[in-house]
């Protein structure tokens, strides 16, 4: 038998009263209707929030863009110096960074209205009217000229580039459409589960470029730092090759003349280290969530995205039903401990002898006849609810025995009923007629100290 069997088979369970919960019935009908109304009901009252929050960032990017336009106005008509200190208390650095603020706060304007993107050409293909130089002949250019036409010509047919690849994702959306249209038409349910799988990828994809993005921004006292600088585990790959061709370039920079930007090799490399390229695939991800969203409402009145799912009730924590094990106690090593705290009362704090010590104490103050104390040891006594213990006698008799000489008789005898037998002991006792001329009272000891036990031939001796 191993420690675990050996350990379970003394192992003792003590059962409280327990009455098992009643089964719960299921919902009626109108359970059930109630609830899918009070659903329906935050699901409105979620769509009502998600449709306050997208008017208020409607009002947010109509000013930002108004002010942009009113900023672009003001640096047309300002003179160089005069723009140059707009510039400065604007935050921005040249016209062409609020140009690209003002094409990114029309694109966020309409995206947010729900309009289509097909305006997003013209608008870029007015973008084109800023670059003059272009059509101008090399012979009627001055240098300086041809460096900005050439800069010019590398914008452009970025520009052009991406307006290319923007028809060409219409395109392809245009036909997705249909191919999902015909799916949905021929397995509805299947449809239905494709849509959510997809718009539970891009969410869970959305938020940990979020959590990247706000883990890798470090605020130290009033300076911020950019997002993922110095954490380069945050960087994607786009952020490590601009860190990369930023501290190549300041590297050339410091060997001499600062020449950069007079080669066009120069021009591709600044066209990289754009910030603008690394929100492309930024905005198709979240365009292809919103677009994704509004299937789903259009198909499942209840859905509610998870964008909108703010200020939700959290759920109750799970509880597991009581059994009746959670009413059970259980008993191992207890049942030895608390026994032998009355032969080793340190197990517990308390700094005296145990029990079987005291009984060896008490046989060697009681006299010094060693024929007294053998009568004595053959007949003792072992009474009291804690005689009861398993064991609790040959446990005593084997400590007083460590402290009897070697083979001296020592017999122990255990009371018939152990709680009962010394108040009758002591009830028969007092009833007798000795009692009174075998004890004295406090008022007696009081009246003449310790002269009564010699009258009474009581001796206290180590």
């Amino acid at each position: 038998m191993n420690n675990k069997e050996e350990a379970d088979e003394k192992m003792r369970y003590w059962q409280l009263p327990w009455v098992p919960p009643p089964k719960e019935e299921p919902p009626s009908e109108e359970e059930l209707a109630r609830k899918a109304a009070l659903k329906e009901k935050a699901g409105q009252r979620l769509r009502d929030m998600a449709a306050a929050k997208r008017s208020q960032k409607i009002v947010e990017l109509e000013k930002q863009l108004s002010y942009l336009e009113e900023l672009m106005e003001q640096l047309d008509e300002a003179e160089e110096e005069e723009a140059t200190a707009i510039l400065g208390s604007s935050g921005y650095l040249s016209q062409q960074e609020i140009r690209s603020a003002i094409l990114k706060a029309s694109q966020s304007l309409r995206k947010a209205k729900g309009e289509s993107n097909g305006n997003d050409e013209k608008t870029d293909a007015s973008a084109v009217d800023k670059y003059p130089l272009v059509s101008v002949p090399d012979e009627t250019l001055t240098p300086e000229q041809l460096k900005e036409k050439k800069k010019q010509i590398l914008l452009k047919t970025t520009t052009e580039g991406k307006l290319r690849a923007k028809q060409k994702r219409a395109e392809e959306e245009a036909l997705r459409e249909k191919q999902e249209e015909k799916r949905r038409a021929e397995n509805p349910e299947l449809y239905l589960e494709e849509l959510r799988a997809r718009y539970s990828e891009l969410s869970d994809k959305f938020e940990q470029r979020k959590r990247q993005k706000v883990n890798g921004s470090q605020t130290n006292g009033n300076h911020s730092s950019s997002a993922g600088v110095g954490r380069g585990e945050r960087l994607n790959a786009a952020q490590k090759e601009r860190m990369r061709l930023l501290a190549s370039a300041a590297f050339d920079r410091g060997k001499g003349e600062d020449t950069f930007g007079m080669r066009d090799e120069d021009w591709l490399v600044y066209n990289k280290m754009s910030k603008d390229n690394d929100d492309d695939s930024n905005d198709d991800d979240e365009s292809e969530l919103v677009r994704i969203s509004s299937k789903l409402q259009e198909i499942d009145p209840t859905f509610v995205s998870k964008s909108e799912a703010v200020q939700l009730t959290p759920e109750p924590p799970k509880v597991r039903p009581l059994t009746a094990e959670d009413y059970r106690i259980a008993i191992g090593i207890e049942r030895f401990r608390c026994p032998e705290v009355l032969f080793q009362p340190g197990m517990i704090g308390i700094d005296q002898a145990g029990i079987d010590e005291m009984v060896s104490i008490s046989l060697r103050r009681l006299m010094e006849d060693e024929s007294v104390k053998e009568r004595l040891c053959q007949s003792i006594l072992v009474t009291g609810g804690s005689s009861l213990f398993p064991g609790m006698i040959p446990r005593l008799e084997s400590g007083i025995r460590q402290y009897r000489p070697y083979l001296a008789p020592l017999k122990l005898v255990g009371a018939a009923d152990p709680i009962l037998d010394a108040w009758r002991g002591a009830a028969a006792f007092a009833a007798s007629s000795k009692f009174g001329k075998q004890t004295f009272s406090l008022a007696d000891y009081g009246e003449h100290g310790e002269n009564l036990f010699h009258r009474y031939n009581i001796v206290y001796s180590l």
